[in-house]
């Protein structure tokens, strides 16, 4: 008799840690991109070959049983010991060809990163870039990106960064706006004036109060968590605006507003797991976005943070 154990299929595990980690059916088909349906016959075929119950339906939620709950944490190691596989192979890779995925938040994106891209597309055209577009902190660890522009310094052990020039940011209003609500040196003329806020509770008006901008919420009169609609909302007039100088870059239709005032600083962090470095094209694309940055946003901060191990 065989005391070999039943063998699993890695997408049923998969299809279960995502819905445990989503909360719903729904939302673990969103992130391994699948129907809901495909998941949740996943889910089934699972628990056939278990024999085992994995979930119960209270109202409209999804709920662990105890066996469920039992086996959740094995598979979650499971799948971070896949994790550690794949970071593994890809930093084995030697080849300058293939994809390399890049998450920055939108207004690096669309305004700092194109010309960063297209010299880099003239190095290495064997290089395809997917350019993941995301105003959060994506989780590195689990391949969401190979390469990230944070503007926070990360903790995690396993990552190392590399500290590029700080962004710098300004107010900025469109020239058909100040034409109608005058220009001024003086940051009181401004008292009143309607501006553009990345949300209803932010730090700009805190640092703006701090260098003499006498405003406060009641000043926003139009709130937009994408920096990049944010910058076109200025240009269509909407208010007073802060976006990052370089990001701004040549446009015509827009000027500063308080030029004198010291600006806002948005640390520029490039990062990537420690493992993918001694990959040739991770590497590759990781040094000409730093050197691209280096180059765009001013005199190079060279800061690099990495497990010493």
């Amino acid at each position: 008799m065989s005391n070999r154990l039943p063998a699993f299929d890695w997408n049923q595990m998969r299809a279960f840690l995502a819905t445990v980690e989503a909360g719903s059916l729904s939302g673990g088909a969103r992130v391994l991109g699948l129907t809901q349906p495909t998941l949740s016959r996943q889910i089934g075929a699972l628990e056939q070959h278990l024999g085992l119950l994995l979930f119960e339906r209270v109202g409209r939620r999804l709920v662990l049983t105890e066996a469920g709950r039992q086996l959740v944490d094995h598979v979650r190691a499971m799948g971070d010991a896949a994790d550690r596989i794949s970071l593994a192979a890809s930093g084995q890779s030697t080849s300058v060809e293939g994809l390399v995925r890049v998450t920055a938040i939108d207004i690096v994106a669309a305004r700092i990163l194109p010309p960063i891209l297209a010299a880099l597309r003239d190095t290495a055209p064997g290089i395809v870039i997917e350019l993941v577009v995301s105003n959060s902190i994506n989780d590195l660890m689990r391949r969401e990106a190979d390469i990230a522009i944070r503007h926070v310094r990360p903790d995690q052990p396993d990552l190392v960064a590399r500290r590029c020039p700080d962004g710098l940011i300004r107010l900025y209003a469109a020239k058909t706006f100040l034409d109608r609500f005058g220009r001024s040196a003086d940051p009181g003329h401004y008292a009143d004036a309607p501006f553009i806020g990345f949300q209803p509770e932010d730090d700009l008006i805190k640092e703006l109060v701090a260098r003499g901008v006498p405003i406060s919420h009641r000043n926003y009169r139009v709130i937009c968590a994408n920096s990049l609609v944010g910058l076109d909302l200025i240009r269509q007039g909407l208010g007073i605006g802060a976006s990052f100088a370089d990001a701004v870059g040549d446009l015509a239709d827009i000027e500063p507003v308080l030029p004198q005032i010291e600006p806002l600083r948005a640390p520029m962090w490039v990062v990537a797991h420690r493992e993918l470095q001694t990959s040739r094209r991770i590497r590759m694309v990781f040094d000409a976005i730093a050197d691209g940055l280096d180059a765009a946003l001013g005199p190079p901060n060279r800061e690099f943070r990495a497990n010493p191990g």
